[in-house]
């Protein structure tokens, strides 16, 4: 189905937006190609609070936090990942509130670093970021007034997690899934595999709104990620009819497929392009010497495989005792 974007997005800098009931959103002030207009922070709840994403290190953001959260307790910090423009914030805002600091884990490369190959988004990673508590998936944090359940969702960051928002049909999809544009999923710190399979998990799901890490909500939500779908494999037919008319480099597939795409973001194309070609490789679509890497060539398969092999059922939840529970929804 056709993939349509919403660019419609009013940031309001230096003040809270009610997108839902106890529902608060704060967009840091980092505009850029890649952030849009900026990071939303997310404040959940009505007397002890929750926050999402506190957002890149920047005093005046953090300021805007603390206003917007006055005298009312914090007890918990979600990290939805561990890129500079979500996390960093997360240590400031602990040392104002006593909160504890919650996260799938460490930062990491979707794979291991091959020989000689450089991570060309280390600047981008908050490798100081050490969560308090590391989060399993599906499992429920219990507040005041809310529950927050965590989704893993790995692809654009091997610790990419999303927060359902129990009972409201909420969730904080982060980078995962944005309404202005498509998600980077970019080697070696994401794999194209597991974000596929990561948005087949959310359409399966029954959210009917989605808030993301950058820009408005996602009102319909499966048939936006179906479109999602259908867009990321377009764009992988794109890539072996490239490669099928004689492209063999992934600078030369970039010029031709985001031919209309801003310079700017060539680069990232390219890291795109490799995700998909590390994906075809894996499948048996498509041919390299070696590990596909940035620099490769590329060509036709002589023999095609079916497709990924599915990913083992996930096991029943279970419920933990206290505050913190795991169960499926």
């Amino acid at each position: 189905m056709a993939l349509k974007f919403d660019t419609r997005f009013d940031p309001a800098y230096g003040k809270g937006v009610t997108i839902a009931p106890d529902v608060l959103r704060i967009t840091a002030k980092n505009p850029s190609p890649f952030t849009f207009h900026g990071t939303n922070s997310y404040i959940v709840g009505r007397e002890t609070l929750a926050v999402i994403d506190p957002g890149p290190y920047d005093e005046a953001h953090l300021r805007t936090l603390l206003e917007a959260i006055g005298t009312r307790p914090v007890s918990h910090i979600f990290i939805s990942h561990t890129h500079r423009d979500h996390s960093p914030l997360a240590a400031r805002l602990k040392q104002h509130t006593g909160a504890v600091v919650l996260a799938e884990g460490r930062h990491r490369p979707a794979r291991p670093l091959r020989t000689g190959e450089v991570n060309p988004l280390d600047a981008s990673a908050d490798t100081d970021f050490v969560p308090d508590i590391a989060l399993p998936d599906d499992m429920v944090i219990d507040g005041d007034g809310w529950a927050i359940r965590t989704v893993l969702t790995p692809g654009h960051t091997a610790n990419h997690a999303a927060f359902a928002l129990e009972g409201t049909g909420i969730l904080f999809s982060a980078d995962h899934v944005m309404a202005w544009a498509t998600t980077i999923v970019a080697p070696p710190d994401g794999a194209m595999a597991d974000y596929m399979t990561s948005l087949d998990r959310l359409i399966e799901r029954d959210d009917r709104l989605l808030l993301p890490g950058h820009g408005g909500p996602v009102t319909e939500p499966r048939n936006f990620m179906r479109g999602l779908k259908t867009h990321r494999k377009m764009r992988e037919r794109a890539i072996l009819q490239r490669i099928n008319s004689g492209d063999g480099t992934i600078k030369d597939m970039v010029e031709a497929i985001y031919r209309d795409t801003d310079p700017r973001l060539h680069g990232a194309a390219g890291l795109s392009v490799l995700a998909h070609l590390e994906d075809l490789v894996a499948r048996g679509l498509v041919h390299t010497d070696g590990a596909p890497a940035i620099d490769g060539i590329y060509s036709p398969a002589t023999q095609h495989t079916s497709d990924i092999i599915p990913p083992a059922p996930r096991p029943p939840g279970r419920r933990l005792p206290g505050r913190v529970r795991q169960g499926n929804r």
